[in-house]
């Protein structure tokens, strides 16, 4: 399965009223790992981005002028999605602004699920966890994720954090491959090792006082709701 973990910044919160995406970050999962495979573009919006939108992603109109537009990189975008299923952070807002900018270019790419199909990962965590707080900020909390170098937003830093919390909020397993050598496959290609008759018992090693006192504190820190206390 390819999925792409996406985030944009933008000139303001509303298409409708004229703003526009200046910035496209994506880092790409294959069967829940991360390949390294990124997609990352600042864009000039031709128009003035608002003050409260810089204060958030820290991004000035300066920094844009030399920037390509988005018709330049709208063929490479496309053809880096297609196929794939987005996994977006309050989906319908970024969605909204890539439909927006699809259509500005009036070249008949359809929208965005006309490509690819989305998850939105805050419908996602508003099931597990309601009546909570569910940002992107929260959930890195809840979940023990690191997020201090994010000290403004930025579309691929944004992405990369969010690509780790979704494979927490979804299990956290990466890698489903046991053993890469095993000649026993399933038919999902899943390799299994299978442990010799006759083999050495293993060794069982016990958590101290001192690491059962901090797993509890671990388990404080994410939250009444923390699935190892279900």
């Amino acid at each position: 399965m390819r999925q792409i973990i996406l985030d944009t910044e933008t000139t303001g919160i509303d298409p409708r009223a004229g703003h526009r995406i200046i910035e496209i970050g994506c880092v790409e999962m294959i069967n829940r790992k991360l390949t390294g495979n990124h997609f990352h573009e600042y864009l000039n919006p031709q128009r003035e981005i608002e003050q409260e939108a810089i204060d958030v992603h820290g991004i000035s109109n300066e920094f844009l002028l030399d920037k390509p537009l988005f018709a330049d990189v709208a063929d490479s975008f496309l053809e880096y999605i297609r196929g794939a299923e987005l996994v977006i952070h309050n989906a319908p807002f970024d969605v909204g602004f890539m439909d927006n900018e699809f259509g500005l270019l009036n070249k008949g790419h359809g929208v965005t699920t006309d490509h690819c199909t989305v998850l939105d990962t805050l419908v996602m965590a508003r099931d597990m966890h309601p009546g909570q707080r569910n940002s992107l900020d929260a959930l890195c909390k809840r979940y023990g994720v690191d997020n201090s170098n994010r000290v403004l937003h930025g579309a691929l830093l944004d992405s990369e954090i969010l690509a780790e919390v979704y494979l927490l909020l979804t299990g956290g397993q990466t890698d489903l491959s046991l053993s890469p050598d095993s000649d026993d496959t399933s038919s999902s290609g899943v390799g299994i090792r299978r442990l010799q008759a006759g083999r050495p018992s293993l060794k069982v090693v016990r958590a101290s006082a001192q690491e059962m006192e901090a797993h509890e504190l671990k388990l404080n820190a994410l939250g009444d709701d923390c699935v190892w206390r279900r």
